[in-house]
C-alpha cells in the first residue's frame, strides 16, 4: 500500500483576493486590493459591519477578522472598504473545486475556500507531492487569478496545520517526522481546535505550546477539559484517524439566524422574523429528505446578552408550520422583553425516516401542510424562491426567506457546501 499524501489548499485571504482578482479581470489597469490596506467589509446599515476578509498591507495595523469596521478605521484612517460580493466568491469557489477535481482522485470541500485532496497513489502519476503541490499552486494562480497555500502531510490534520505556516502563495510539508521542529514550538492558540477560552485556560495551567501540550500527561487534560482535552493531546501529537472523502456527511442540525436592522421590541415583529427563518430552516430540511425532532431558539438582546430554549416534539417533522409554531410558543415562554438584536432557529436530531406517532387531532393537518410545502418547493426550484410567499409579507422589508446563507449563497452552489 503507498503511503498517503494529503493535501490542504487554502485560499489566502479569500473573499478578498477573489474581490481583487475579478476587478483585474474586468479592469487589467484596476488597483489590486491586495496591495493596500484594504478589506471586505458587511453592511453596517444592516449591523453586520464587521471585517469578513483583509489584505496583509491590513494586517500590518493589527486589523483582525471579524472586528467591528469602526475599530478597524480607527486603525488605519485610509483603510478601503469593499463590500461582499457573495455570488462572485460562490463562482470562485466552485472554478477552485473544478480545478482540484482535474488532478485529486478525491476531493473534500471543507468550506468555501478551503479543500482536502488525498493524493495517495499519484507518485507515479505526477513525480514528487511536493514539487507537484507547487505545480498545482502555480497552476491556480495562473488560470485562477488569486493565491493558495498548500499544505502536504499523510494526514488531514498535519496538512492543514501546515497550510497555516507562512502566507502567502507557498507549499509547507508538516510530516510526522517534522513536529519536533515545526509544529511544537507554536503557541497553543496555533493548534487546531484550540479556541481563545482553551487557548486561556492552558496557559493558567502553564502549558503553553503545543509541544507543551503533546508532552502532558492526557490525564490531566482529560480531567480539565474532558473528552476534549483527549483530542487536542491527540492533534499535539500529530494524530488523525479520519479519512478524506468526497462523500457529503448528513447534516446533524439545520439552523439559521438574523441580525435585525433594528431592535425588536414587540413580540408580533418578532414572529416575523421567526416565520421567515423557519420558512429557509423548513425547506433545507425537506431537500435532504429529513425530519427533526427537536426545535430550539436563541436571542441576542441589545446588551449582548445570549438566551435560549429549546423542546422536543411529539413526532419527527419536516413541516414549516410546525416548526414555526413551535419556535413561537419557546418564544413567548422565555422571552424577557429585552430589545433583541439578534434571533435564531435550530432543529436537531435529525433522523432521514419520518416516524409519525398519530395524533386525532393534528395528524390530517400535518399531513396536508406536508405537501403543501413540498408543492412550493417545487415552484420555488423551477421559479425561484421569490415566485411564492406567505401573505404575512407581503408589504414588507422583512425577507420572506432569511438567515444564515444569504440569498445569493442559497441559490448558488453552496447548498453543496459543509454547514456554516
Amino acid at each position: 500500500m503507498p503511503e498517503p499524501v494529503i493535501y490542504h489548499v487554502d485560499v489566502n485571504s479569500a473573499f478578498l483576493s477573489w474581490e481583487a482578482a475579478h476587478r483585474l479581470e474586468e479592469d487589467p489597469a484596476a488597483l489590486d486590493l491586495r496591495t493596500i490596506p484594504s478589506v471586505i467589509g458587511g453592511s453596517e446599515e444592516q449591523r453586520h459591519g464587521i471585517v469578513l476578509a483583509k489584505s496583509t498591507p491590513a494586517k500590518a495595523f493589527h486589523i483582525h477578522t471579524g472586528e467591528p469596521l469602526v475599530s478597524a478605521r480607527k486603525k488605519c484612517p485610509e483603510l478601503y472598504i469593499a463590500p461582499p460580493s457573495y455570488g462572485l466568491y460562490v463562482a470562485c469557489s466552485r472554478r477552485l473545486m473544478e480545478l482540484l477535481r482535474e488532478y485529486a482522485p478525491v476531493v473534500e470541500q471543507y468550506s468555501i475556500d478551503e479543500a482536502f485532496c488525498d493524493m495517495t497513489g499519484t507518485t507515479r502519476l505526477y513525480g514528487s507531492p511536493v514539487v507537484f503541490a507547487e505545480y498545482l499552486k502555480d497552476k491556480i494562480h495562473s488560470d485562477l487569478g488569486f493565491t493558495v497555500n498548500i499544505g502536504v502531510s499523510c494526514n488531514r490534520l498535519l496538512a492543514k496545520m501546515a497550510s497555516d505556516f507562512k502566507k502567502p502563495n507557498l507549499v509547507h510539508t508538516l510530516f510526522p517526522k517534522e513536529i519536533p521542529d515545526k509544529m511544537w514550538p507554536l503557541p497553543v492558540e496555533d493548534l487546531f481546535f484550540v479556541g481563545g477560552s482553551t487557548g486561556k485556560r492552558l496557559h493558567e495551567l502553564g502549558i503553553h505550546t503545543i509541544g507543551d501540550i503533546a508532552r502532558c500527561d492526557v490525564s490531566t487534560l482529560r480531567y480539565h477539559f474532558k473528552k476534549h482535552g483527549e483530542t487536542i493531546w491527540n492533534y499535539a501529537n500529530g494524530y488523525d484517524v479520519e479519512l478524506v472523502t468526497d462523500h457529503k456527511a448528513a447534516n446533524k442540525s439545520y439552523g439559521n439566524s438574523i441580525t435585525t436592522s433594528c431592535d425588536v421590541t414587540d413580540p408580533e415583529t418578532a414572529k416575523v422574523f421567526l416565520l421567515s427563518l423557519c420558512e429557509t430552516v423548513g425547506a433545507r430540511i425537506r431537500a435532504d429528505h429529513a425530519y427533526i425532532s427537536v426545535v430550539s431558539i436563541s436571542i441576542l438582546d441589545y446588551n449582548f446578552q445570549h438566551q435560549s430554549h429549546q423542546t422536543r416534539l411529539l413526532t419527527p417533522t419536516n413541516v414549516t408550520e410546525v416548526i414555526y409554531e413551535t419556535a413561537c410558543r419557546l418564544f413567548q415562554q422565555f422571552w424577557n422583553r429585552e430589545p433583541i438584536r439578534q434571533i435564531g432557529v435550530s432543529t436537531a436530531h435529525v433522523t432521514s425516516e419520518e416516524c409519525q406517532q398519530y395524533n386525532l387531532f393534528s395528524s390530517e393537518r400535518n399531513e396536508k401542510l406536508s405537501k403543501l410545502n413540498s408543492a412550493i418547493d417545487s415552484i420555488r426550484s423551477r421559479y425561484g424562491e421569490d415566485s411564492i410567499l406567505r401573505a404575512r409579507f407581503i408589504n414588507t422589508e422583512q425577507s420572506h426567506m432569511s438567515g444564515g446563507l444569504s440569498k445569493e449563497k442559497r441559490t448558488g452552489v453552496l447548498g453543496e457546501l459543509p454547514p456554516e
